[in-house]
């Protein structure tokens, strides 16, 4: 899907240009123009980016290559990639995660975005811009701004929801962990693993975007840019602790269920202690080699029958005060 909005001042928002305007559009310096490609096909996609004039090597890592946070100044515009993380599906309990590439060029009064999914971040400023003109009135490089600000702020709802699942499974390593549990610990780490994959590399473009000297960004506009840095610097701190938070719950874990193992060894050991001098009674008294001996026909009657039934009562109580005196229960 291609959508355009281009906007002049005193005139209402277009957003119905048509990619055989795009080209006029750019060259009137009075006014914007955005253009988002969400998904398109590069064979679409790739004579309209060159129609701008944009360097084949740029278009190429837009519509086909896969990179790493980045910025490339070209002189008259900008190349920047961003990362952004998303969760599939809308459940609760989901925690599939995709990593996809925002491509924006930059120039003195337009901006193109290259996606291949719905990015909800671009949906919120498109529907800002329409809604208020003033969003557009400050030049493309602070609507670029608003982008990237809108995208960087999608990251707090995943951070405060793997925050308030370590909380809970916190909770429940103490009642009944399960290796599900630990799985869910695995899930978590892999996602916290992947967002630190991005905001390492996309901190350092915005630190570039905030302090390196770009012909398309106003020297006044990169506070706002200095503003993101922050965020992606907060966001990077929350990401290790989250990380750590993690690690210590896995050694909680793993501490909980080698305790639980220790109470269950020492639970059998005590029942096979309590019943060794039972075992080894009847194992005794059970041999029948007497008899052919000796006349031992007492051994036989009723009074050693009652004198080793109490034996059999008294001998495991005995153990169990024995090893009570030597803290061994």
């Amino acid at each position: 899907m291609i959508r355009s909005l281009y906007y002049v001042p005193g005139k209402p928002v277009q957003t119905d240009l048509t990619p055989k305007q795009y080209l006029s559009a750019k060259k009137s310096r009075r006014g914007l123009l955005w253009v988002d490609f969400s998904g398109e096909s590069p064979e679409v996609a790739q004579p309209i980016l060159e129609s701008f004039g944009f360097h084949r090597l740029a278009i190429e890592d837009a519509l086909q290559e896969t990179h790493s946070p980045k910025v490339d100044d070209w002189g008259e515009y900008i190349y920047v990639v961003l990362n952004y993380i998303r969760l599939r599906g809308e459940a609760q309990e989901s925690w599939e995660t995709e990593v996809d590439e925002l491509d924006t060029f930059l120039g003195h009064n337009y901006v193109i975005t290259h996606h291949d999914f719905p990015l909800p971040a671009l949906d919120l400023t498109w529907s800002a811009c329409q809604r208020d003109e003033r969003n557009l009135q400050e030049g493309a490089d602070h609507l670029f701004y608003r982008m990237v600000d809108n995208l960087v702020a999608d990251y707090m709802p995943i951070v405060e929801k793997i925050d308030l699942e370590i909380d809970k499974i916190e909770d429940q390593l103490f009642n009944r962990p399960t290796p599900r549990t630990l799985e869910h610990l695995f899930t978590l780490k892999r996602v916290l693993l992947a967002m630190r994959r991005i905001l390492l590399p996309q901190r350092e473009v915005l630190n570039r975007l905030a302090r390196d000297d770009y012909r398309v960004i106003d020297p006044h506009d990169r506070i706002f840019f200095r503003d993101i840095y922050d965020h992606i610097v907060r966001l990077h701190d929350l990401n290790e602790t989250l990380r750590d938070l993690v690690g210590g719950v896995l050694d909680t874990y793993l501490s909980v269920v080698n305790n639980r193992m220790n109470e269950i060894m020492k639970t059998l050991t005590t029942i096979t202690t309590l019943f060794m001098p039972i075992t080894f009674i009847t194992g005794f008294f059970g041999m029948n080699f007497f008899q052919p001996v000796s006349d031992l026909g007492r051994w036989t009657g009723r009074d050693a029958f009652e004198l080793t039934l109490l034996l059999l009562a008294i001998f495991p109580v005995l153990m169990y005060i024995w090893m009570r005196r030597r803290t061994w229960l």
